[in-house]
């Protein structure tokens, strides 16, 4: 081979292997889900995924849902088997942030690597539809009566919809540790407990109960934003009189140990995700609020977080 072909053919091995870990990190991407099928994080998550399809920036997605202690059990999984993965993606937000601080597991949120804030969804509360509480209020008047009558059921113990349970509690002078609280592993289970008449109240995010009440099998009663969700008639809590008022967020986090080059990575390949138009339908159709964040931004906004909540927890009688 000519010295001069020879040079050639060496450097474009050197660009090739130099090549942005972006154009390495587009193939297949593995997508740990750390909550049973049905909830928020599981619609998020596979969203996000048909997202980095239609954004041309991953080839496939896989799936792996692993729920249990508010993420706390996936969490553990995915630190253990993706380490140093720049394909490898795990789903976390507010109930894991809460799940946290109530159940202090091994392996925290610190291990993982953060990549962007996704969405905000606030709490919808619901009954069956044959329930003879009619209204929030109903349910506060049974809870004063008798606290531990009213069954609510939700996600894992420390999330938002828990968190808001006990905050009502509060509010009206009844001890929120008398909160009769039944944690599920997963949107799909809650549901299924509301329509079962196995709750008295169901609580979660609105696009997991969203064809539940438009069928008429649930009777929304509450919703825990301080406006009312964008064309849809439900009374806000602040509406009922209880001033309860919580988000709650979901992001997607990169495996321990990758380098900052893959974090830019994945993090450029996530926000064209969020631009594409299936992304945008999925907002729509779930009544998400767009609600994108990355960077050192990311980084604070779950330290302060963690802070807040903890915060409300302790003051709503949780800790």
């Amino acid at each position: 081979m000519r010295r001069d072909t020879f040079l050639k053919s060496l450097a474009a091995m050197s660009v090739a292997g130099a090549l942005p870990t972006r154009a390495l990190a587009a193939s297949n991407i593995k997508m740990m889900i750390p909550a049973n099928p049905g909830g928020g994080w599981d619609g998020t998550g596979r969203e996000l995924g048909k997202a980095l399809l239609d954004a041309k920036v991953a080839d496939t997605v896989q799936y792996e849902n692993k729920g249990g202690a508010a993420g706390a059990i996936g969490l553990a999984q995915f630190v253990n088997a993706s380490k140093g993965d720049p394909n490898a993606l795990i789903m976390s937000g507010a109930v894991m942030v809460g799940g946290i601080i109530t159940g202090k597991p091994q392996v925290g949120m610190d291990r993982i690597t953060p990549i962007a804030r996704l969405t905000s969804e606030f709490n919808v509360f619901v009954v069956p539809a044959d329930s003879p509480l009619k209204t929030m209020k109903d349910v506060v008047e049974q809870m004063q009566k008798n606290p531990g009558s009213v069954k609510w059921g939700g996600g894992s113990r420390g999330s938002t919809e828990h968190i808001c349970a006990s905050m009502l509690a509060t509010r009206v002078g009844i001890d929120p540790k008398k909160v009769n609280y039944v944690a599920f592993r997963g949107g799909g289970e809650a549901t299924a407990a509301v329509l079962g008449g196995n709750v008295t109240v169901g609580g979660s995010g609105y696009s997991e109960f969203a064809e539940c009440i438009k069928a008429g099998k649930m009777r929304a009663i509450g919703v825990t934003s301080e406006k009312r969700l964008p064309g849809i008639a439900i009374p806000t809590m602040r509406e009922s009189g209880y001033d309860v008022v919580l988000g709650n967020w979901r992001a997607v986090y990169g495996a321990p140990g990758i380098s900052s080059e893959q974090r830019a990575a994945l993090t450029d390949m996530v926000v064209k995700a969020t631009k594409s138009d299936a992304w945008k339908a999925a907002l729509e159709k779930n009544v998400w609020t767009p609600a994108l964040l990355t960077g050192k931004a990311f980084d604070d906004f779950v330290d302060n977080e963690f802070a807040s909540l903890r915060g409300i927890m302790h003051l709503s009688g949780m800790l």
